[in-house]
C-alpha cells in the first residue's frame, strides 16, 4: 500500500512539462489512429481550459485586493519599468514584422467573408471601449473576463482595505492562499487537458488546409520566433545585464508550451502566476502585471496584424512605405489592448489596420478570413508568446530593481 502511495505521489510531484510532451505525443498518436476516439475525449480540453478561465478573474481580483491591501511602505512594485518594457516589446515586434513582410512579400488567396464578426470601426471605438470596460459593474467584469475592470475594481478594494484591521488583511492573504491553491490543483491536471485539445485539434483540422498558406506562416511564425530568441532576449540583458536565455527557455517551456495549445492569454493566467511564484518574484508585482500584461502586451498581436494587413496590401498592389506601414501597424497593435475581450482578438483589428491602407471593409473581412483558417498555428504561437513574456519582462524588472538595490546597500 505504502509502495502505491509512493508511485502515486512520484507521478503527481514529477516534471510538468514532461507530462504535457506526453499528453501531447498520446494526442497525436490518437489522432492519427481514430478520428472519432480523438473527437470523443475533446471534452478533456474544453474542461481544461474552462476551469482556467472560470479561476483566473476570481484569482486575479483576489492577488490584487490582497496584494495591495497588505503591502508595506516601503515596497516598489517594480510596475513602471514593466509597462516600459511591455511598451517596448509591442514596438520592436511590430518593426520586425514590417521587416519581415518588406522582406518575404506575401499575397492571400482571399476566402469568403466571416458572417457574424464585428470589427471595430475605429480607434475612436476601440478607446471607447476600454474606457468602459473601467467601469465595468465588478460582479459582471468578473462573469465576463474583463481584466482591465477586474484590475481596477481589485486595487481599488485593496487602497480602500489597506487601513482595515490585521485580522481582515489576514483573511484577504489566507483567501488569496486558498485560491492560488485551486489554481495549483487545475494547473497539475495539465497534461490530460492539453491531450483532449492537440487530439481534437488534429481530428478536426489536421495540417491539410495550412498547405496553401505555406509562406504566410513562415512569415508569422519566423517573425514570432525571432521576437522570442533574438529580440526579447537582448531586451533582457540589457535589464539584468547575464545571459537572458535561461530565463527565457524556462518561460517558452512552462508558459509558452500550455499558452500555445489552449490558445488563451486569460486561461495562462494562473499557470503564469504559478510561474512567477517559482521565480520567486514579488506577490505584489506580479499580481498585477500578469493579468495587465494578458491585456496589453500584445506583441504577437503586433506581428499578427502587421503581416496579415502587409499581406493584403501585397495582393491589392497598394503601394507603402516603410514608415507608414510601422506607424500604422504601431497604432493598431496599441489599440488591441481596447479590443482584447472581443472574439477573435487580434484577428478582428485587421479590418481597423485596413482602413487606414485604404482597403476596403470586405476585402478586410476575407484577410480574417484567412486568420481563422491559419489561426490552428497563428492564434496558437501568437498567444504562447504574448503570455510567455509577461513573466520573462515581469522577471528581468524584478530582478534589474533587486541588483540595484543591493548595489545601493554595498
Amino acid at each position: 500500500m505504502n509502495q502505491k502511495t509512493s508511485l502515486l505521489a512520484r507521478i503527481a510531484s514529477g516534471s510538468l512539462v514532461l507530462k504535457i510532451i506526453g499528453g501531447i505525443i498520446l494526442g497525436v498518436i490518437l489522432a492519427s489512429v481514430s478520428t472519432t476516439g480523438a473527437q470523443s475525449v475533446a471534452f478533456l480540453g474544453s474542461l481544461f481550459v474552462g476551469a482556467l478561465k472560470a479561476i483566473a478573474p476570481v484569482l486575479v481580483f483576489v492577488l490584487v485586493a490582497s496584494s495591495i491591501a497588505n503591502q508595506k511602505k516601503d515596497s516598489h512594485t517594480n510596475m513602471r519599468p514593466i509597462i516600459a518594457l511591455y511598451l517596448l516589446g509591442t514596438f520592436a515586434a511590430a518593426l520586425t514584422a514590417v521587416i519581415f513582410s518588406f522582406a518575404f512579400p506575401t499575397t492571400l488567396m482571399l476566402a469568403t467573408g466571416i458572417e457574424g464578426s464585428n470589427p471595430p470601426q475605429g480607434i475612436t471605438e476601440v478607446l471607447n471601449t476600454l474606457l468602459f470596460k473601467i467601469v465595468d459593474n465588478p460582479v459582471n467584469a468578473l462573469l465576463t473576463g474583463n481584466y482591465i475592470g477586474i484590475l481596477v475594481w481589485g486595487a481599488g478594494l485593496g487602497i480602500t482595505m489597506h487601513h482595515a484591521s490585521d485580522s481582515t488583511k489576514q483573511m484577504l492573504a489566507d483567501l488569496s492562499d486558498a485560491v492560488s491553491n485551486i489554481v495549483r490543483f487545475v494547473i497539475r491536471l495539465a497534461p490530460i487537458g492539453i491531450f483532449g485539445l492537440v487530439a481534437a485539434t488534429f481530428a478536426e483540422t489536421g495540417f491539410d488546409a495550412l498547405a496553401g498558406y505555406a509562406q504566410l506562416l513562415v512569415v508569422l511564425v519566423g517573425a514570432m520566433l525571432f521576437i522570442a530568441l533574438i529580440i526579447n532576449p537582448m531586451i533582457v540583458y540589457a535589464k539584468i545585464k547575464r545571459n537572458p536565455y535561461p530565463l527565457v527557455f524556462k518561460c517558452l517551456r512552462e508558459s509558452g508550451v500550455t499558452a500555445f495549445f489552449t490558445r488563451s492569454s486569460a486561461a495562462n493566467i494562473p499557470v503564469n502566476m504559478a510561474l512567477c511564484e517559482q521565480l520567486n518574484l514579488h506577490k505584489d508585482t506580479y499580481s498585477v502585471s500578469i493579468p495587465l500584461g494578458a491585456t496589453i502586451n500584445m506583441g504577437g498581436a503586433a506581428i499578427t496584424i502587421t503581416v496579415l494587413t502587409l499581406a493584403a496590401a501585397h495582393t491589392l498592389n497598394i503601394p507603402v512605405d516603410f514608415m507608414t506601414a510601422l506607424l500604422l501597424s504601431v497604432v493598431a497593435s496599441i489599440s488591441a489592448c481596447g479590443a482584447s475581450g472581443v472574439a477573435g482578438g487580434s484577428l478582428l483589428l485587421i479590418p481597423l489596420a485596413c482602413s487606414l491602407f485604404g482597403i476596403s471593409n470586405d476585402v478586410a473581412m476575407q484577410v480574417v478570413a484567412v486568420g481563422f483558417i491559419i489561426g490552428v498555428i497563428q492564434d496558437s504561437a501568437e498567444t504562447a508568446l504574448n503570455s510567455s513574456t509577461d513573466v520573462i519582462f515581469t522577471a528581468a524588472a524584478c530582478e534589474a530593481a533587486e541588483a540595484k538595490e543591493a548595489a545601493q546597500i554595498s
